[in-house]
Order: structure tokens, then C-alpha cells, then sequence
């Protein structure tokens, strides 16, 4: 069950709306964890367990990129809105409008992580700290990474993936069966899938507008605008401490990943020997073990003493 939010809102973006939601008391002592989720084109939902960080002290803000949950949808906008700088603007956007633009620390998820990474990459002032989840740093990486994880499924099930995305019919149920497959392995591998990654998923197919344009039908077959998106050449100017996160058995692989440790000059890998690519879900007490532990870190000696604990 996830903490209940403190408080909760709409911060203006532009003409637009982003929701969010805070648990913990911002100003109180620690920076907040800002939580990037992933897709594009999902919400905060999934991601709601890191709320407990609150537990530790430690504030923690949720919110929904635009385009879905509680921001401001946009059906009939294309390929010329749906943009990474967007997102990144939207970003610094609720920043400010949170005042907390002086002091945070991101964590970002899978789509989230690599958009954290190009945040990070700006060298934004206030930002303390970047952890890096189950995220690729090159799309072009990630695809070739697909081929081989996708050629240790079964064959029947290889055959029926790959049908219907010659034929354009991967909206099909025979092709969502065997999405399935691939989704228990390498996604989410507690099973019947948790609520909150269920909400999440749900939200995304309600409303796959920014999913199907950026991304494609699925984690697997990346057929939209981010296909060749890379911030391999960017990440070497992140200066804060950055701890990646991976599990055994996560669609970002090892290759996708590697770029982030061999470029970022202060950084950490840990990785969950039980997890795919929801370790927060999967191992979740080794997963606040490992969180917490990064986070203390990051606090001053004067910090660390009149933290909350």
C-alpha cells in the first residue's frame, strides 16, 4: 500500500496542465526525490512504491508527463509536439513552480531515466543527485537488444510476434498473448503483475497517444520518434553522483547501460539478482536498501545529523 500524498496538484505549463502529487514535507531538511516515469506515455502510477521514501525522511514528487493521467491530454497532436525537449522543458517547468529547483534529486525509470540523464547532462545547479533505473542510454542500442531477447523466446511465440507486426495487426489479442510472454520475463516478473504497474498499464493503452507516437506498441518493437534517440554523447558532462539501477534479468541489458558507467565520471551500478525491469516491485526491500544507502550519501555531515531517521 503507498503512503498517501501529503498534498496534490496542478502546476500550469504553458497553456497545459501537469498533475503531481508530494508525500513528505518539502523544505524540511532533505531534497526531494522527483520521480521521472516512464514510457513516454505512461504515469506515476508504477512508480507510487517509491513514496515510502518518505519513510526515511526523504520528500518524494510524483507526476504525470503530459499527454497522460492527470495532465493534459492531447490526442490529436503528432510527431512534431510529442518531443524530447518538450518533456525536458516540462520538467524544469514544475521545478520552479514547486520551488525546488535550488535543491532535488531525479530518479528516473526506463524512459525516465534517459530523460534524467539529458536533464542531468545540462548540468542544472541544483540537482544533487541522479539515479539512473532500468534505462537504456542509446534507443539504437536498446532495439538491437530486443533481437536477442527476443530470440530466446519461444519460436511460435517469435513467429507470432513478428506476423503481426508485418501486418500492422500487433492491436490483436493473439499478439497481446504473446507480448505477455516477453512482458513476465524481461518486464515484470511477479505474477499475477502488481496493481499499481496494472494501473500504469492501463493508463497507457486509454490513451497511447504519446506511447505509439515516440515509442510503438510496445516495449519491444520501437517504431516511433525516439528509435535513433541517444544521450551516449551527453551523459560524460553529468556532474552530480548517479547510481544505476538494473535487475538480472531487465529489456535494458547490460549493452544499453554500459555507456552510463563508462562516460558518467562519479557513478555506481547495482544490480537486483531477482528483478526485471521493475525491481522496485520485484525486490522491493533490496531496492530501499540499495536506494537509501545512494541517497545517504549524497547528505552533508550537518545533514546527516539532523535528518530524520
Amino acid at each position: 500500500m503507498s503512503r498517501p500524498p501529503s498534498s496534490k496538484g496542478i502546476v500550469s505549463f504553458g497553456e497545459y496542465k501537469t498533475w503531481y502529487r508530494v508525500t513528505g514535507e518539502l523544505g524540511a531538511g532533505r531534497p526531494p526525490v522527483v520521480v521521472l516515469h516512464g514510457g513516454p506515455g505512461s504515469t506515476h502510477d508504477y512508480l507510487l512504491a517509491l513514496a515510502e521514501l518518505s519513510d526515511a525522511g526523504w520528500p518524494v514528487i510524483h507526476y504525470d508527463q503530459l499527454g497522460n493521467g492527470g495532465s493534459t491530454h492531447l490526442p490529436d497532436r503528432g510527431e512534431d509536439f510529442w518531443t524530447v525537449q518538450l518533456f525536458k522543458d516540462e520538467l524544469d517547468n514544475l521545478l520552479r513552480a514547486l520551488g525546488v529547483a535550488d535543491d532535488y534529486v531525479l530518479f528516473g525509470q526506463s524512459w525516465g531515466g534517459i530523460l534524467g540523464a539529458s536533464h542531468a547532462a545540462g548540468r542544472p545547479p541544483g540537482l544533487r543527485g541522479l539515479v539512473i533505473a532500468n534505462a537504456p542510454a542509446s534507443y539504437v542500442l536498446w532495439l538491437q537488444e530486443m533481437e536477442v531477447l527476443r530470440a530466446g523466446l519461444p519460436q511460435d511465440v517469435q513467429e507470432t510476434l513478428r506476423r503481426h507486426e508485418a501486418a500492422g495487426t500487433t492491436d490483436s489479442e493473439e499478439y497481446f498473448t504473446a507480448m505477455r510472454v516477453f512482458y513476465d520475463r524481461h518486464v515484470c516478473r511477479v505474477v499475477p503483475w502488481p496493481r499499481d504497474f496494472v494501473a500504469s498499464f492501463m493508463e497507457i493503452y486509454d490513451d497511447p497517444t504519446v506511447y505509439y507516437t515516440m515509442n510503438g506498441p510496445n516495449e519491444f518493437h520501437v517504431i516511433g520518434t525516439l528509435k535513433d534517440w541517444s544521450v551516449v554523447d551527453e551523459v560524460h558532462r553529468i556532474e552530480v553522483p548517479t547510481l544505476l539501477l538494473t535487475g538480472r534479468h531487465d529489456e535494458a541489458t547490460p549493452a544499453t547501460v554500459q555507456p552510463y558507467f563508462d562516460r558518467v565520471p562519479e557513478v555506481r551500478w547495482e544490480v537486483l539478482e531477482d528483478s526485471s525491469h521493475l525491481p522496485h516491485l520485484e525486490e522491493p526491500e533490496r531496492f530501499r536498501e540499495v536506494v537509501l544507502d545512494y541517497l545517504d550519501g549524497l547528505l552533508t555531515d550537518d545533514e546527516r545529523k539532523g535528518a530524520v531517521r
